[in-house]
């Protein structure tokens, strides 16, 4: 989906301001946001695509007017009503009105380092072999499906160049909506300045992408 989360390459949205010395939080609150996000995740209920795309979905004035962690918080409320966590008037009221219907052993404080460190891993095997190879000029499909989807929208209809070709990973598109992991090969594609924005941008410039094998065509 073409979703405000997709800045890639648009203007108007002001000069990026690099902070000095920017700390990993800048609230208390923000802590405890990303402890709950994670919490949450590890009961096994959505995966990280899915979690991904109920960020997306927010409307754009609401996604554009948070920060970056509050747009964590409305995401994961959207999660845990859809799966049955919480319900409407819970948390409106920020009270539990009755026993969690979820039966799912919750993540115990000793038990984070462990799992943290595990990590989610998202490289498969797959039986096929990869369509493109290092060095074949490929065309950036321009496609906007209605879910969720990792592909730039500044890259779509653009040609590049494959740089790496990475391996099999779980395809986000069908993850985010239950439909399977469906593996494909991963690439990373280097595209110039000049096919990106055109006339006038700076010859010096390349943008790499991550781009699954559905996502390109041979150019």
């Amino acid at each position: 989906m073409n979703g405000p989360h997709d800045l890639g390459g648009r203007m108007g949205f002001g000069p990026i301001d690099p902070e000095a010395d920017e700390p990993y939080f800048h609230a208390e609150w923000e802590k405890r946001a990303l402890g709950v996000t994670l919490c949450s995740g590890s009961l096994g209920l959505w995966n990280i695509d899915e979690s991904r795309h109920a960020r997306e979905c927010l409307h754009p004035a609401d996604y554009y007017s948070s920060s970056y962690y509050e747009i964590w918080i409305k995401a994961l409320e959207t999660l845990l009503l859809r799966h049955g966590c919480m319900t409407l008037k819970e948390l409106e009221t920020g009270h539990a009105q009755a026993a969690s219907q979820v039966n799912k052993k919750p993540l115990q404080a000793g038990d984070v380092p462990a799992v943290l460190a595990k990590g989610g891993p998202c490289d498969r095997e797959v039986s096929s072999e990869a369509e493109f190879a290092v060095g074949d000029r490929v065309l950036v499909r321009n496609i906007n499906p209605s879910g969720h989807t990792r592909i730039p929208g500044y890259a779509k209809g653009k040609t590049g160049t494959v740089e790496e070709a990475a391996g099999a990973f779980v395809f986000p598109d069908d993850n985010a909506h239950g439909r399977g992991e469906n593996p494909q090969h991963l690439y990373r594609v280097v595209l110039d300045g000049h096919e990106i924005w055109g006339e006038g941008a700076d010859p010096s410039l390349t943008v790499s992408i991550d781009a699954w094998e559905s996502y390109l065509e041979r150019a």
